[in-house]
C-alpha cells in the first residue's frame, strides 16, 4: 500500500509499559483526534489464516489455541525471552501492521470531523512507523508506577515486565526521539490539561499559512 498523502497533523504515541499511553489517546480522541492503535492492529492480524499459517509453521501447535487461534500468552513467552524469535514474529506482523496503520492514517485524513490523528503503537522507532507521522509524542511515568499499573492491569509477573521493556529501544532512546514530552506521574486532570495544551499547540502551527 503507498503511504497516505498527510493533510492533519498524525502524532505518534510512545512511551514505557504502563506509562498510559491507552489513557493519552482517548484523551486526545475525546478532542476530536482519530486514534489509529497499532496493537489492535497487530491482533487482528493474528486472526487471519495465512498469519496463523506462518505461526504454526514457525512454532508449532505449542502456541495455537484448542480453537486453532493464535495463543498470545504462549507465543509471547517465547519471543520476548529471545530477540530472534521477537525479529522472526515481527517479519510476520510488521507489514500487516505498517499498512493497518498507513490506511487509518488515509481514512482519517478524509473525515473532516477529525482535527488529527494518533498513532498509538509501542514500537513506532523500532519498526520505522514514525515515517508515517508529522509529530512525535513521549508519554513519561515513573518506572515504580509504570510496573505498578502493569501488574494490576495485565496481570503480569514482574519478570514479564522487564523482558517486554528490554525488547524495545530505551526509553532513554525514545524520549530523545520525540518532539514532544508529557508526564503522566499525577493526576488524570493533570494530564488532561498537558494534553489540551499540546493539542492546540500543533493544531495551531498546522493551521498556519
Amino acid at each position: 500500500m503507498s503511504e497516505p498523502t498527510i493533510s492533519k497533523p498524525v502524532i505518534g504515541l510512545v512511551g514505557g509499559i504502563g506509562s498510559g499511553k491507552s489513557t493519552v489517546a482517548a484523551e486526545f480522541a475525546a478532542l476530536g483526534c482519530a486514534v489509529v492503535d497499532g496493537d489492535a492492529i497487530g491482533h487482528q492480524l493474528l486472526t487471519e489464516s495465512a498469519i496463523r499459517r506462518k505461526i504454526q509453521d514457525r512454532w508449532g501447535e505449542a502456541v495455537l489455541c484448542p480453537d486453532g487461534e493464535v495463543n498470545r500468552a504462549a507465543l509471547g513467552q517465547i519471543v520476548f525471552q529471545d530477540p530472534d524469535q521477537l525479529e522472526a514474529l515481527n517479519r510476520i506482523l510488521h507489514p500487516g501492521i505498517r499498512a493497518g496503520i498507513a490506511a487509518g492514517i488515509a481514512a482519517a485524513q478524509d473525515e473532516t470531523s477529525v482535527a488529527a490523528v494518533v498513532v498509538d503503537a509501542a514500537v513506532l522507532f523500532e519498526a520505522g512507523w514514525d515515517e508515517l507521522c508529522t509529530h512525535t509524542l513521549f508519554v513519561e511515568a515513573a518506572q515504580p508506577l509504570r510496573l505498578a499499573r502493569a501488574l494490576a492491569q495485565r496481570h503480569w509477573d514482574r519478570g514479564a515486565f522487564e523482558a517486554r521493556e528490554k525488547s524495545q529501544i530505551s526509553l532513554d532512546t525514545k524520549a530523545r526521539k520525540c518532539d514532544y514530552t508529557i508526564g503522566n506521574n499525577s493526576t488524570v486532570p493533570r494530564l488532561r490539561e498537558q494534553i489540551r495544551q499540546l493539542f492546540y499547540q500543533i493544531i495551531h502551527v498546522a493551521d498556519r499559512p
